[in-house]
């Protein structure tokens, strides 16, 4: 098993175990049963439907090389140069111009573009995004990634369980700290989960998008224009939504909400953008 396949593994094993975990304390032996047959169909879940539940969250629509012939050449030419599959492709109605990739490995991968960066990109910074959407499914991190937002979505709900189910049982009594304690970690935890699996699989995907693309100027270009967007351009969509999904995007949609730097889901853009600009003037994004 490689290495992002342990991580998929481990994130599925937080997710059973935290659920139990909060299932004894709340609910003692009951809750521990009710917490393991939710955690274990909360994994079956992650794996085989949490890339159509993105998706939906952003009300998708798939598109095909009738209804935009030029986006699907374009797909095209840069999924045979990363010697990939061909993902489908989808179209998010949204005006902030972004990206994402999602699927549970590269035979079944989705790229989805909002409308608003088809309009404000140009051919090359398109290109340069896509390739970094692929890099991302060549590396397998879109299972993890979209997993990570099932996790985060669990996370959150802990936290729900914790304020609106009575705590304890009759054989220990009632334990509000355990719900308080549950209540002020647990939002934590996802927020530091989501910036430890998003910030160093940004730098690499900017490195090998550059090499599939053949361009770093091209996505450093667009990394700036979408960082300015999403300051200006808001993402509309549900509260649950920003919280679980923002680490999917190539730049956070939800910047204009500014969270802790300790929690950043990405790394500093003007830092990617120096990096990449380095890969142009050294030569290092060609292929070898």
């Amino acid at each position: 098993m490689n290495r992002n396949g342990l991580r998929t593994v481990f994130l599925m094993t937080l997710v059973a175990v935290l659920l139990m975990i909060v299932g004894q304390l709340l609910g003692g032996t009951t809750g521990l049963i009710i917490a393991f047959i939710v955690a274990m169909g909360m994994n079956v879940f992650s794996y085989w439907q949490s890339d159509k539940m993105v998706l939906r969250m952003y009300d998708a629509q798939l598109i095909d090389q009738q209804s935009h012939p030029q986006l699907y050449r374009m797909v095209s030419e840069l999924v045979e140069r990363a010697d990939l599959p061909m993902p489908k492709l989808y179209i998010i109605p949204q005006q902030q111009p972004n990206a994402f990739a999602t699927g549970r490995n590269p035979e079944h991968a989705a790229v989805a573009f909002t409308q608003g960066i088809l309009q404000t990109l140009n051919r090359n910074e398109l290109r340069g995004v896509t390739a970094h959407e692929l890099a991302h499914i060549k590396n397998r991190d879109i299972l993890t990634q979209t997993i990570v937002t099932t996790v985060v979505s669990a996370l959150s709900l802990l936290a729900q369980f914790a304020y609106f189910i009575p705590m304890g049982n009759s054989e220990r009594g009632s334990n509000p700290l355990v719900a308080l304690i549950v209540l002020i970690t647990a939002p934590i935890a996802a927020m530091m989960l989501k910036a430890a699996i998003s910030r160093t699989r940004e730098y690499e995907a900017d490195r090998e998008g550059a090499e599939i693309s053949g361009n770093p100027q091209h996505l450093a270009s667009a990394l700036q224009r979408i960082q300015k967007a999403a300051e200006e351009v808001p993402m509309r969509v549900s509260e649950s939504a920003m919280r679980s999904t923002s680490h999917m995007f190539p730049v956070n949609p939800f910047s204009g909400g500014k969270l802790m730097s300790l929690f950043a889901t990405h790394p500093d853009t003007e830092d990617r953008v120096s990096r990449l600009l380095y890969m142009e003037r050294t030569g290092e994004y060609q292929f070898k």
